[in-house]
Order: structure tokens, then sequence, then C-alpha cells
């Protein structure tokens, strides 16, 4: 069973907190970027996405003196590798890290501190992984890039000093996609190791219902707009976001497959006290046969993982799941978790009342901090100590 929340802070500001990083004062930040990004894409200087992936990507720190750090190569994938300084008594746990950003944005960079954090305070080593980016690089390229590099780590585990038992697949938004859906394919894995836990930080886990009480909720609350996060799944899945309207409006899923998937992606499985925030159930629009034609694949569990049968989820190890309030994605983590305690797996879950999308990353930005980030930080390192 899972674990009762343990969220906590001023639940009158999370919406003021996301959107200082939109507006107001902190404007420049991501509002300003967007807004260049057009006029550059505009003038033929740079796409808007080439733009907006610069201003995101974050950038290499300095040494850090309680972890050694190194740039490597699983096979064909770039990778940070983050060891703690301090000798250890025995083996340490591993965690290998999918970063967020939409399958477009961010990298080993942009999740730099995070990764550091991770690493100091649980005393594990990190693996941050730079998969390839979408649009360039469609669907399933972002997948395969994280499951080579997690079967590369498990076949030299040894080279790391890490317990071979003790391995945890991680990431935060995109990440938390990649990271399940990774989870879900080495589960059936009998010549690998089997992964000790997943973490799923505010994941997105699937694109068949745009119109869940999260959705509808928080449909304008940043850092993730409900259009963006349909954006984002098309241009992963085709490299563009042509039929994102259709998608949004739900006409883009055949009845009889809406059908077979409603006993997973329903509002019916989501507890009531998630609701009463201005919910209204939601008719999807009639099917268009084209639509799906063009996007069939967004049902496939590697890019949608909320859809895996059961015999795949209850061979799932343990896992953590960690939702925030104000953010579009809350009800996919809601409705995984409920899919995994249904098939007897063990949940961890930490809702942050006071979170918003990407808050993660933010628990220490530019100077200023969100309170809800850090705490939300900890609960992931207090899992992994925890194992």
């Amino acid at each position: 069973m899972g674990l009762p929340a343990q969220a906590h802070g001023a639940k009158a500001t999370p919406l003021a907190q996301a959107r200082s990083l939109t507006g107001d004062r902190h404007g420049s930040i991501f509002s300003c970027a967007s807004f260049l990004g057009k006029i550059l894409e505009k003038m033929g200087v740079c796409s808007k996405i080439a733009f907006t992936r610069y201003v995101r990507s974050g950038r290499k720190l300095g040494a850090d003196p309680r972890l050694w750090l190194g740039d490597a190569r699983f096979g064909r994938v770039p990778v940070r590798v983050y060891r703690p300084r301090a000798p250890s008594a025995g083996p340490r746990a591993g965690a290998i890290f999918f970063h967020g950003g939409g399958w477009l944005y961010c990298g080993i960079d942009s999740h730099e501190k995070i990764c550091r954090y991770i690493a100091r305070e649980s005393e594990s080593v990190v693996v941050s992984v730079g998969y390839r980016l979408a649009p360039e690089h469609k669907y399933p390229a972002a997948y395969e890039d994280c499951l080579n590099a997690t079967i590369y780590f498990m076949k030299n585990i040894e080279h790391y000093g890490v317990d071979p038992a003790n391995v945890i697949v991680c990431g935060d938004s995109a990440g938390g996609n990649l990271a399940a859906a990774v989870s879900q394919t080495l589960a059936g894995r009998s010549d690998l190791p089997k992964l000790r836990a997943q973490i799923l930080i505010y994941p997105g886990l699937q694109a068949l219902d745009f119109n869940l009480p999260s959705y509808q909720q928080n449909r304008g609350v940043p850092l993730l707009f409900r259009e963006r996060a349909a954006f984002f799944a098309l241009q992963y899945l085709n490299g563009d976001a042509l039929h994102m309207q259709e998608v949004l409006e739900g006409s883009h899923i055949p009845p009889d497959m809406r059908l077979k998937y409603r006993k997973w992606v329903s509002p019916d499985n989501i507890p009531e006290n998630f609701k009463v925030r201005g919910y209204k159930p939601h008719k999807p629009r009639e099917f268009k046969a084209e639509v799906f034609e063009k996007v069939k694949r967004i049902c496939e569990p590697n890019l949608c993982p909320l859809l895996a049968e059961d015999a795949i989820v209850h061979q799932l190890p343990e896992s953590f799941i960690l939702t925030c309030e104000y953010d579009v994605l809350r009800d996919d983590g809601l409705l995984y978790k409920k899919r995994l305690e249904d098939n007897g797996v063990r949940v961890t879950w930490y809702h942050l009342e006071d979170g918003f999308h990407g808050v993660i990353s933010l628990f220490d930005y530019c100077g200023f901090s969100f309170p809800a980030g850090k705490r939300g930080l900890n609960s992931v390192v207090k899992f992994i100590k925890g194992l």
C-alpha cells in the first residue's frame, strides 16, 4: 500500500510563486525568452525551440568538494557520473537520472544541481543521461537512449562501486515518463539485475485524456500549461504539433480504444478530494480517424506507460511518486499510483500541496528558492536512503 503524503507549507502562495517565473519581476526568465525566441525565428536567425533550448540548457558548475564528477559515454549515450568522495563501508546505491524538459529541452547541465544534491545527500552514485532530444530525434529515440544507458550501467556496475541489487531509475516530468518506460521494459529481463526502485517526479504518463481534473484545474498554471503538455507529446511523437487541437479535444482516440483504457485512464479513478477545485466532466469530440492515423503510436506503453498491461505492471519494483497540486500532470501520477497499488507494488507517494510543475528544478534557482522544491527533493533523498 502507498504511504501517506507528507505535504506541508503555505497553500496560499503556489500560484504566485509559479507565476513569478512567467510574469512580474521575474518575467525575463521564461516569458521574455519565449518572446525573443519568436522574434529570432521570424528573423530567420534560429528556431524558437533552439533559442529556448539554449536558455534552458544550464551550465556545468565548478568542482564539488564532496563529489567526483566525470563525463563519459555509455555506448553512444553521453552521461555524467557523480560519485561521493567519502569512503563507503560497502557498495552504494546507484541512481540513473533522466532529466525533464518535455523531451525537447534541457540536458545534463540543466539538472546538475539536482543530481549533485541527490548524490551528496543520499551518498549514492548518480548517473545523469544526456538522451537525444525531439523534434530532431523523434520517439522512440529518447526512450532507447535511456534504456541503453541503463543496461550499459547495469552490465558494468562493478566499475562504479554500486550494489547490483540497489539500482534505481529516476526522472522528473518527461524524465519520469522515460524512467517508467525503462522500468517496464526491464521488468521481465532475466539477464540483468532487477531494478530496486523507480522514482517518478511529476511524470507525464498518458496522452489519451487532456481533460482530467488536473488538466482543467491547472490549465493556465506555470510552468506547464495544458496546451504545452500536448505540444510536447506531439513533438516527441511526430516532430510536429499539427494535430494539437484534436488531441486536446480527445478526438484522436477511437471509441473502442477509449473504452478499453477507461479502466486505467478515467476521472473515476481520481480521489474525490482532487475534483472539488473547478472540475466538470468532459465528453470527447467526435472521433477523427485521419488524426488517429497520424498519432496512433501515442498509445504505445513506451510512450504512455500508464497503458501497460497488468502482467507488466505487477512485476515493477518499489516505486516513489511525487505529485504537485498545481500541476496538469498531477492526475497522471495519481492514476499510476492506483495502478501500481492495485497490482501489489509498494508505493511511496509524496504530494506537494503547495507545489507546481517544475518546482524541484527550482529549489535553488538564480538566487531565489522554492521551499516546496527543497522538501520534494529531500523526500527523494529520504526514499533512496531508506531502500
